[in-house]
């Protein structure tokens, strides 16, 4: 039998009508592997009754069930990031709280991690989202690996398995912000990809708004290339080229503004390129704050930075 430690990192952010289904389904999947496991809560600032709950299920399951709550909302990646430099396990397996990830699908990654992939992506089959959000999410897909030069083909689903040395690698990466998936694919050696199933979100509410969803997006490109920065100066130079040629033709009034303009954003892109390298690097503000860790040895200890 495979002995290996699976840890479950789950972010949670008002998911307080999913939270005992989620956990029967999640105690019961495990159960019937026989391995050793951990499931890890990541409290992300909810308001609702998601916390109470949440202890009081760590209190009936101490021995598999920890909790760690922060004191405000800093999003889902930085809630996984928290749960992978606490997880014990050899492999890692994250999921969403809402249940459109379902748990019955986690024997699967596994099977191919045991079988030596490093990271297992997933792919949505028969998405239960709306239209617009099922065509704008291929629409990005295909943006972001033109982007960061990655193929993956579901940025987010977070439906995903690990090994420990790519948890190990990520728990030493000091962005402030990051895109997971991407993160690891980045130091994947044998990454694979499988179809999953996709449920309706039958309780509770979607926490990415459009604009959310945006911003997310634009963190990506930031995060893993600096190609719309890039763009800014080629578009600048772009500009240039069109008033020089407006200049011979004897239109100086447009020449001269396009001239200047384009001597303007050439000038914002370079800088911008300069400016993106040194933010990258000097930006040091906290990941998260942990207000306190249930189910752990420090379990009275507060206010953790990382």
């Amino acid at each position: 039998m495979n002995n290996n430690i699976i840890s479950l990192v789950i972010p949670v952010y008002n998911e307080e009508d999913n939270i005992p289904e989620l956990l029967r389904r999640l105690f019961s999947v495990m159960e019937k592997l026989k391995r050793p496991y951990e499931i890890i809560l990541v409290n992300d600032g909810s308001k609702d009754s998601s916390l109470p709950l949440m202890l009081k299920e760590q209190k009936l399951h101490h021995n598999t069930l920890r909790v760690i709550d922060f004191n405000g909302n800093f999003g889902q990646h930085t809630a996984i990031m928290a749960g992978f430099k606490h997880s014990k396990g050899d492999y890692v397996i994250t999921l969403d709280a809402d249940l459109q990830n379902p748990p019955e699908e986690i024997p699967n990654l596994i099977s191919l991690l045991d079988n030596g992939h490093d990271v297992v992506g997933t792919i949505r089959q028969k998405r239960k989202d709306s239209f617009f959000r099922r065509y704008a999410s291929k629409f990005i897909n295909k943006l972001m690996n033109k982007v960061t030069g990655f193929n993956l083909h579901d940025y987010g689903c977070m439906l995903r398995g690990y090994n420990r040395t790519i948890i190990d690698i990520i728990n030493e990466c000091g962005e402030v912000s990051t895109f997971i998936p991407a993160l690891a694919q980045k130091f994947a050696v044998n990454p694979v990809e499988i179809e999953v199933s996709h449920s309706s979100r039958d309780k509770g509410s979607s926490k990415y708004s459009l604009f959310r969803l945006i911003r997310l997006q634009f963190d990506l490109m930031t995060a893993f290339s600096l190609f719309p920065l890039q763009m800014i100066t080629i578009t600048g130079a772009f500009i240039f080229v069109i008033g020089i040629v407006l200049a011979l033709l004897g239109i100086f009034d447009s020449a001269l503004s396009f001239v200047l303009s384009g001597i303007t954003v050439t000038c914002m892109g370079i800088t911008g390129e300069y400016t993106g390298r040194i933010y990258q690097e000097v930006r040091k503000r906290p990941r998260y704050v942990i207000r306190k860790i249930y189910g752990n040895k420090n379990e009275n200890e507060e206010e953790k930075l990382n």
